[in-house]
């Protein structure tokens, strides 16, 4: 960004009350940047100039008339996975390429009645499925510190646009690590919330009981103020749940001296990389200066969570994915012979391969005769992970581990090797399953590629993992790292 704008949420909404600019005065400038740069990063399908600067002319006079919203004005990146009224919502699929939802997501509604201008939608992998934002229809975002490098996924466009200036904030969706992981990989923080924190509904579903949408943004105080706009029940979503309105901002800034950090034995073994476990020691330290105490703690079924994970989100990818059949929205294939031949030819025209590939796992999961063998069987998993947790956060607040075995790599590595791909989530899927928050925050830098570390909370205390994040965030200065341009 120009030097006279800020690239926080936090600085951004000051400059807005200190009318050290307008809103339409930064949203021209993102879209300008947006122009000029994403070219070459590749992290918007689409954007709409006309819809963005009208949201922001709307914000200044809101300002004007007074009272405005925390956050009114302040530009923001959605995911192409939350339905927008009047804008394309593609889920980065030729399944979707054409369809304009006729309605918007309960998330972004609560973003625009909070006065924030959507820039556009990011990029993603196909239908939220992936690990590197390789899979999509539009091409394969670029990682800004590396053009040579994925941005992580699914949600690597919204992480590669923050990182690069392109949008100060931006939503993500995370069923199994895929807020957490391009946060790290892409060097900003991310915040995974409880299930259920953030309404589903007009969230297109890939696995719908592991999806929570989140925010993703430099800080940890930038999440903890999304989070707060984004929160909340929603009747028209079953999954919400309610839960009093919480200001996740307010206890930023409290001593974390009482609070208890737990190492899982299962995170820290000789598989770990040398590089990854040395950034986890930095980080430890930096955290025991500001008093939190450290214990050892087992987690023993989550060298598990990989396999559970793929069979349950396969499973669910199949069911969900069932509607898009060439006869109600969505792409149709060109003179089909017969009923058959249009489900045949629409789906496999419609979807990419990785998402063919899942729902084949995901039907054979369900299936008659191996549906207590697979899909069952992982379920029992997941319940056996969720008491670990449980078991676990009876004796401390907060787990500490990694967010991703290694910086990002290359574009084009592991497209041939799903298992090696599936294993980039190895940390975070574990949170998932047992539907807790999670965030990772920027933590240091590998052959100057970023590296992440992981927080892993207890149900609803979110407020808690983002002050232990602000409080390191307090102490370092990765987080204020960015990539040349």
């Amino acid at each position: 960004m120009d030097k006279n704008f800020p690239t926080t949420v936090s600085a951004i909404a000051a400059g807005l009350n200190a009318k050290d600019f307008s809103s339409v005065e930064i949203t021209e400038h993102l879209l300008q940047q947006i122009a000029a740069r994403d070219g070459e990063l590749n992290t918007f399908i689409t954007t709409n100039e006309e819809h963005a600067l009208a949201s922001a002319k709307r914000a200044d006079e809101a300002r004007a008339n007074g009272n405005p919203g925390s956050l009114c004005g302040v530009p923001y990146a959605n995911k192409d996975i939350f339905c927008t009224t009047g804008i394309k919502t593609s889920c980065a699929s030729k399944m979707l390429d054409s369809f304009i939802s006729p309605y918007t997501a309960t998330a972004i509604q609560k973003m625009d009645d909070a006065g924030m201008v959507m820039l556009g939608k990011t990029n993603m992998d196909e239908f939220a499925m992936g690990s590197s934002n390789e899979t999509s229809y539009y091409g394969a975002v670029k990682n800004p510190w590396d053009k040579d490098r994925v941005p992580g996924g699914s949600s690597g466009g919204s992480a590669a646009a923050v990182a690069a200036d392109l949008a100060p904030c931006a939503t993500g969706t995370d069923t199994g690590g895929s807020i957490r992981q391009p946060a790290a990989l892409c060097g900003i923080s991310g915040l995974k919330p409880t299930y259920g924190r953030v309404s589903r509904y007009g969230m297109i579903a890939f696995a719908s009981s592991l999806d929570q949408g989140g925010p993703m943004a430099h800080t940890a105080e930038d999440l903890a103020t999304l989070l707060t706009v984004m929160a909340g029940h929603d009747p028209l979503d079953a999954t919400s749940l309610e839960q009093t309105p919480e200001d996740f901002a307010a206890a930023l800034g409290d001593s974390i001296a009482d609070t208890t950090i737990g190492l899982p034995d299962q995170f820290f073994n000789d598989s770990m990389n040398p590089a990854v476990a040395a950034n986890l020691d930095d980080v430890r330290k930096t955290l025991e200066k500001l008093g939190a105490r450290f214990k050892q703690i087992s987690l023993p079924h989550i060298s598990l969570a990989i396999p559970a994970y793929y069979v349950v989100s396969s499973a669910e990818c199949s069911s969900n994915l069932s509607r898009f059949d060439g006869v109600r929205f969505g792409y149709r294939c060109d003179d089909p012979e017969n009923l058959e031949d249009l489900y045949l030819r629409s789906r496999s025209e419609g979807f990419g391969t990785e998402v063919i590939r899942r729902i084949m796992i995901g039907t054979y999961a369900l299936s008659s005769g191996y549906y207590d063998a697979f899909y069952r069987k992982a379920q029992q998993i997941r319940h056996l992970i969720k008491n670990d947790f449980g078991a676990a956060f009876n004796d401390v607040d907060v787990i500490l581990g990694p967010t991703t075995p290694d910086v990002a790599f290359k574009i084009g590595e592991k497209t041939d090797d799903p298992v090696s791909m599936y294993l980039s989530d190895i940390y975070t899927t574990a949170a998932n399953l047992a539907g807790l928050p999670a965030l990772s925050v920027p933590s240091g830098f590998r052959e100057q590629l970023p590296l992440g570390v992981q927080l892993i909370g207890n149900y609803f205390a979110e407020s808690k993992i983002l002050n232990v994040a602000h409080q390191y965030q307090q102490q370092t200065d990765w987080h204020n790292e960015r990539p040349a341009v």
